[in-house]
């Protein structure tokens, strides 16, 4: 098994992996480019982006700047937007939906680390000083709003239509169709009726 597959099945694994640093320094160059590009740019940017994440829906809009790990982990789906700041730490896979909006300053992080010093910290066969990472993804459903400046810490899932109010911390999974906020973010109210794009045509 790769480092990379043990990364993305949630396995102990190097981040040190000289084949994960490769991919990762792929992703620091596209962003850097992407981030430096003509804001009205549209066409230029559309094409980094698709390059920098795993997958991406139509009529995504990704505002600069940007920050990620990896890149390739990220799944984007249609007409969602990430605003501005936003960074994605995607050693884990992160899976954001259709129609969700992500505000600004919006943090995701899938990485997991030992609460144990004893645990976290070892020695390798080089003795060499390492740390002892795995990683749990982070799913965003369908049609969401998450506030600006909310982290979301890794393993999260926040279902269809959920609005997560600004500033939250995220430890645990939100269900669809409700209201959440706070640190640590909790469930302040249900919503009534799920979102019905033929409906909202009419």
């Amino acid at each position: 098994m790769t480092e990379k597959e043990k990364m993305l099945c949630g396995k102990y694994y190097d981040t040190r992996d000289l084949a994960l640093r490769r991919l990762s320094s792929n992703a620091k160059d596209l962003m850097r480019v992407y981030n430096s590009l003509p804001a009205e740019n549209m066409d230029l940017r559309n094409q980094i982006i698709h390059l920098l994440f795993g997958s991406c829906g139509e009529n995504v809009r990704v505002n600069q700047p940007v920050w990620v790990d990896y890149g390739c982990n990220i799944s984007l789906g249609a007409n969602s937007l990430i605003n501005m700041n936003c960074t994605l730490l995607d050693t884990g896979r992160i899976t954001i939906g259709n129609n969700t909006l992500i505000g600004p300053d919006v943090k995701i992080y899938t990485a997991v680390h030992p609460v144990s010093a004893a645990a976290r910290i070892y020695t390798d066969e080089a003795g060499k000083t390492a740390i002892r990472t795995q990683t749990a993804p982070v799913t965003i459903g369908n049609n969401v709003w998450i506030g600006g400046g909310t982290i979301i810490l890794p393993g999260v899932t926040i279902g269809d239509n959920a609005v997560i109010g600004a500033g939250s911390v995220v430890t645990k999974p939100v269900p669809a169709n409700t209201v959440a906020c706070g640190n640590p973010c909790t469930i302040k109210k249900t919503l009534t009726g799920a979102y019905n794009r033929q409906a909202a045509k009419s």
